[in-house]
């Protein structure tokens, strides 16, 4: 029985034609497939329809030619540029980096191109040229990573008009998000530290207007109050080892801190260097915890306490998350709040004895 032109593979014995001196085109790859013309289509736009034993036929076709697609064929035939745009604030720091080589890499293995822009500022103009640029360049999706509120509003005054996901930033208009569940990795770091003994836990924040840090400065204040503990002013950092260290030296001077909650790793690696300066051991005298668990955390020393994040898994929901909305009408079924996990190594211990 003959396979149709549409399903079957390439007829045995047949000799593969040499099409030297010529850029292959999609018919030649037809014809020594022995498919259609619309077989190499639907096996190059990844259409499940097409039988295993065809797709192999296309693409050893494609293979034995030096066949390579050409994206703006791909794009009218499909009416899509299978590319994608990301749009990052503050990419040098490690989450927002993570984050990004995860989006590039899912997007990668989906079959999609990624044209990035990272902003050093957040203001409307910006991002709106931001926008522009990408919807000229024919992005099929946009992924925001916006970590800070004010990027929400420039890209919710922006009105981007292809389908948009937003990484921590909850716009108020629908647009999905996706986001790691800051409260509870600041609730289970307030409660490790209590449940070792200590009275109470200074925090050191991120920057006000961080998604994240508001976000883990509520958790660590909720969890303070459930337990009827004093709550400290809180200090305000902005990321960096160097605002960990200025805070930490001024925790220091103070005898009656025995436990500190910094919102991430950068500020608690100043804190340890501050507590070590100041003659204050740790864990001994005083247990820190960080957050993030970035690869030189468990390097440290001691070997740092902290909350982790799945970067990967975040960039990986939202790309997910994205192609769901590009391909079709249906609600995806993907958990927008990325879980996070306590990692206990040797800077946190009982509270000290009086």
């Amino acid at each position: 029985m003959t396979r149709s032109a549409m399903d079957g593979a390439a007829p045995r014995g047949r000799s593969r034609r040499n099409f030297a001196g010529a850029r292959p085109v999609m018919d030649d790859v037809a014809r020594l497939a022995g498919v259609s013309k619309q077989t190499v289509s639907r096996v190059l736009n990844g259409n499940p329809a097409v039988r295993a034993e065809t797709r192999e036929a296309v693409l050893d076709a494609m293979r034995s030619l030096g066949y390579r697609p050409s994206r703006s064929a791909r794009s009218l035939a499909s009416g899509r540029t299978r590319m994608l745009g990301v749009i990052s604030f503050d990419a040098a720091r490690y989450g927002p980096a993570s984050t990004l080589t995860a989006i590039n890499s899912a997007a990668q293995e989906a079959g999609y191109l990624v044209s990035s822009i990272a902003l050093d500022t957040a203001d409307r103009d910006t991002v709106v040229r931001a926008v522009d640029r990408l919807s000229a360049e024919g992005a099929d999706g946009v992924i925001a990573i916006a970590p800070q509120r004010w990027v929400g509003r420039a890209l919710a005054e922006a009105r981007l008009d292809t389908p948009l996901v937003t990484l921590d930033n909850a716009l108020g208009d629908g647009t999905p998000m996706v986001s790691s569940d800051s409260p509870a990795g600041a609730r289970a770091a307030t409660e490790h530290l209590l449940g070792l003994g200590h009275t109470t836990v200074w925090h050191i924040a991120g920057p006000t207007g961080w998604t994240s840090a508001d976000l883990r400065l509520a958790g660590w204040r909720d969890t303070l109050e459930a337990a009827g503990a004093e709550v400290p002013e809180s200090l305000l950092g902005d990321w960096s080892a160097d605002s960990g260290y200025a805070l930490g030296r001024r925790l220091a001077r103070r005898p009656d801190v025995t436990a500190v909650f910094a919102s991430n790793d950068q500020m608690a690696l100043g804190v340890l260097r501050a507590f070590h300066e100041a003659g204050r051991r740790v864990p001994e005298e005083v247990s820190v915890v960080g957050y993030d668990d970035i690869p030189e955390a468990a390097h440290l020393l001691p070997p740092l306490t902290t909350v982790r994040t799945d970067f990967t898994e975040l960039g990986t929901r939202s790309l997910r998350l994205l192609l769901a909305r590009i391909e079709g009408p249906a609600e995806p079924r993907i958990d927008p709040v990325a879980p996070v996990e306590l990692v206990v190594r040797h800077s946190t211990g009982p509270a000290p004895r009086c």
